[in-house]
């Protein structure tokens, strides 16, 4: 139950502090949230990183379909990417291991209790 809180409260606060700070804000966001929802090490990782890349994986695809794919294509060709898919699957993991790993350290960080 508390996996399934985290993501949603990670997922949640990424977006809101996305709206007025930059994008590496998820990184402080996830801190925030694994350091006071006590998981396991490996939970709270993976419950930042799919917070976080389902979250970016929405609005990267609503994005591109709200312009027919035309701007994600462009942004794909200058990258070097095949395809417009493979820029929304590199947007998912830089995201996802942004949040991840902030989510690990608050972990490690957080005092043990006996």
């Amino acid at each position: 139950m508390k996996f399934i809180i985290a993501t949603f409260v990670t997922a949640l606060s990424a977006y809101a502090i996305c709206l007025v700070a930059p994008w590496w804000c998820i990184a402080i966001s996830s801190f925030v949230v694994a350091y006071f929802i006590h998981q396991k090490s490996f939970l709270a990782f993976l419950s930042a990183a799919i917070g976080v890349g389902g979250l970016w994986g929405m609005l990267a695809a609503v994005k591109n379909m709200q312009n027919n794919g035309i701007l994600s294509t462009k942004v794909a060709g200058l990258l070097g990417a095949p395809n417009a898919t493979v820029l929304i699957v590199i947007t998912i993991v830089i995201g996802a291991l942004v949040a991840g790993f902030a989510a690990l350290t608050a972990s490690f960080a957080r005092p043990k209790t006996a």
